[in-house]
Formats: C-alpha cells, sequence, structure tokens
C-alpha cells in the first residue's frame, strides 16, 4: 500500500507535451523583437520557467521593455499552437485512470491555459474542480506556495502528499514545501533532476510501480 494518500501532478512536461511548443512560440516572438534566441538552447534554459522571468529576459537581450501587449500575445499564439498541436504525455492517460488515491494539478500557467489544453488531450474530465494555479495566488515555483494550496485544499498535510514534476524549479518548490517529489526525465535534457527529486523516473509506465 502507498504511503502517499494524494498525489499533485505537475501540467506542463507531465500531463501534457506543452513545453516545447511554448518556448518555440517564445522564441519565434523573441526574435522578431531582435533577441537572437536559439530555439534548441532556449528549450533547455527556459523549460520549467515562469512567463515573467522568461519576459525579462527577453527583455534584457533587446535592451528595452518588452511591448505591452506581448503577454496577451504570447497567449493568443501559444493557445492557437496548443489546440493544433498538443498531445498528452504519453502513458499518463493510463496512469491517472488507475490511480487509487485522490489527485490534482498544480502549474505555474493560468488556468484558462491549464483548462484549454487538458481538454483538449482528454484529460480534464480526470482534474475538474481539482486544477490550482500560481496565477491565482501570485507566488510561483520555485516557492512551493501552489503545492502548499493544492495539497491543504485536497485535505491532506505535505508529508501524506507526493508531487511529480519534470522542472528544477517544480522539484526545488516541492522540497521546499516539504513534499517528496518524483523527477520525470523523459525530456531532463541537462540530467538535472537526478540529484534533486527523491527519485526519478523516465516513463510513465514506471511509475505506477512506484507509488
Amino acid at each position: 500500500m502507498s504511503k502517499y494518500k494524494c498525489i499533485i501532478f505537475d501540467c506542463d512536461g507531465v500531463l501534457i507535451d506543452s513545453e516545447t511548443i511554448a518556448i518555440s512560440t517564445l522564441v519565434d516572438m523573441a526574435n522578431n523583437l531582435g533577441a537572437n534566441m536559439i530555439l534548441e538552447d532556449s528549450i533547455i534554459s527556459l523549460k520549467g520557467k515562469a512567463l515573467n522571468y522568461c519576459m525579462d529576459l527577453i527583455s534584457k537581450l533587446i535592451g528595452k521593455p518588452l511591448p505591452e501587449t506581448f503577454e496577451k500575445d504570447y497567449r493568443t499564439n501559444t493557445f492557437k499552437a496548443f489546440k493544433e498541436e498538443i498531445q498528452p504525455i504519453k502513458g499518463i492517460k493510463g496512469v491517472v485512470e488507475n490511480l487509487k488515491v485522490p489527485f490534482c494539478v498544480a502549474s505555474s500557467g493560468p488556468e484558462n491555459k491549464i483548462r484549454l489544453n487538458l481538454e483538449i488531450t482528454g484529460l480534464l474530465p480526470y482534474f475538474e474542480n481539482k486544477i490550482f494555479s500560481c496565477y491565482a495566488i501570485q507566488k510561483w515555483k520555485p516557492e512551493p506556495d501552489v503545492f502548499l494550496w493544492a495539497a491543504k485544499t485536497m485535505g491532506y498535510k505535505p508529508e501524506e502528499c507526493l508531487v511529480i514534476e519534470d522542472s528544477i524549479s517544480g522539484v526545488k518548490a516541492a522540497k521546499e514545501g516539504g513534499f517528496d517529489v518524483f523527477g520525470y526525465t523523459e525530456h531532463d535534457y541537462k540530467n538535472e533532476l537526478k540529484d534533486k527529486a527523491t527519485k526519478t523516473f523516465k516513463t510513465m509506465s514506471k511509475l505506477p510501480g512506484m507509488l
């Protein structure tokens, strides 16, 4: 029997394969402003980073403030790309269908983005009324607040919960909050999670046996 009474999933890169789409859109927009960012490097360096961090970086690269409509345009562009391209992480549907304990999602993205991507990938019914967004509390990973909020709302203490993350900022947030955290490493290009997470796994099919 698992010692964990609740599972808290990150969204991007854990439930849905969205980060490459989002970062590609961001890099295209940044380079149109003269940022000269390299996509392959950015996919690695911006993985798991909050949008505000990315926007500050782009502003520094171009040496001036971003257009006032940048975030709105980014959301419009990514939502369009998600509708056309997004897929669930391989094997995740089978995992959530067969979980024997309560679970939820806690993500750095705004709730409308989380809901859209879960709906497109067929995962929304599993997470209805169990979505926790950093935007709702204005606290972002690596701060632990979103995980603490999710655990409390679900009715559990941090030590009773397990967080599933794929980014170093998410792993740090979980550990800071007193959670065990399993690192999903399929896209851990720099092998950052092995020494930081409680355990790591590379394919979703391995997760049920680890619980």
